[in-house]
């Protein structure tokens, strides 16, 4: 069965886009810890990340490190972190949130969104890129 990630891929669950190459794509998380919180992912479906063969995971690290850079350039933060914990969906991805204080990197603060600000975020970290 396709986690909501491949449905992403596919199209047919939408996204806030924020890079996208042949075998990744990066976008806002729906439920971030921080405005700015990316999600990067390998296209190919793969439950863990220590599955993923080696120049994968070097190219979906290499990926995530320029999508971190362009959040890091383009939001109002001090780092951006990154987590790889894949319990609610499985399916490999990489957790880039923008940093101001320790609270941002736990997974029980989330802050809320409208559409119009994750859309203006998209564009802040796409022109970083």
């Amino acid at each position: 069965m396709a986690s909501i990630f491949s449905k992403i891929i596919s199209g047919e669950i939408p996204c806030y886009k924020i890079a996208e190459n042949e075998d990744f794509l990066a976008f806002l998380d729906i439920n971030p810890n921080a405005p700015g919180h990316t999600l990067c992912i390998p296209k190919q479906e793969v439950d863990r990340i220590l599955d993923l063969d080696d120049e994968t995971y070097l190219d979906l690290m290499a990926f995530s490190k320029k999508v971190g850079t362009a959040i890091q350039q383009s939001m109002d933060c001090k780092r951006v972190g990154m987590t790889v914990i894949g319990l609610e969906v499985p399916h490999v991805h990489v957790h880039l949130i923008p940093l101001n204080e320790m609270a941002d990197a736990t997974f029980g603060k989330k802050v809320q969104l409208k559409p119009a600000e994750f859309e203006a975020i998209v564009t802040k970290i796409q022109e970083a890129l």
